[in-house]
């Protein structure tokens, strides 16, 4: 971490390893985002297990893996209710929908993950311009 001077790492052990991140997460937690994507699935009860154990200073959030926008919120809140910061993420197979602009947004998340730059990515990120000039 300290060698590329990273601020940002997701997933960096097994998606059960809640103690290995949370050994990495007390060793580089400081100056480092330690994010959990297969390790917290956007599920309310795998964030609990993470916080209960330090695994994590970041959780990523992805609406259509949890299914529902109530699920989604409880998410967001729980993580950072719970000192957590969060970054909403697109999936694979996506469309040019730019709800998560939005979402990313509303729910104040550090980052958004959109993936390579290409027509659907690129529309989260024109609509998040279209957002920025809408409440600058």
């Amino acid at each position: 971490m300290d060698r590329y001077d990273l601020i940002y790492v997701e997933d960096p052990l097994h998606e059960e390893d809640f103690s290995g991140f949370s050994d990495l997460t007390s060793q580089v937690g400081d100056r480092c985002l330690i994010c959990g994507d297969d390790l917290f699935v956007t599920n309310v009860s795998r964030i609990v297990e993470g916080i209960e154990q330090g695994s994590a200073n970041c959780v990523l959030i992805k609406p259509n893996q949890v299914g529902t926008l109530t699920d989604t919120f409880e998410a967001v809140h729980l993580a950072h209710s719970n000192g957590m910061d969060t970054v909403m993420s697109h999936r694979s197979g996506e469309t040019t929908d730019a709800t998560i602009a939005h979402l990313a947004t509303a729910f104040q998340c550090i980052f958004i993950k959109t993936g390579v730059v290409g027509g659907e990515r690129t529309a989260k990120l024109n609509e998040l311009i279209r957002i920025e000039e809408q409440i600058a």
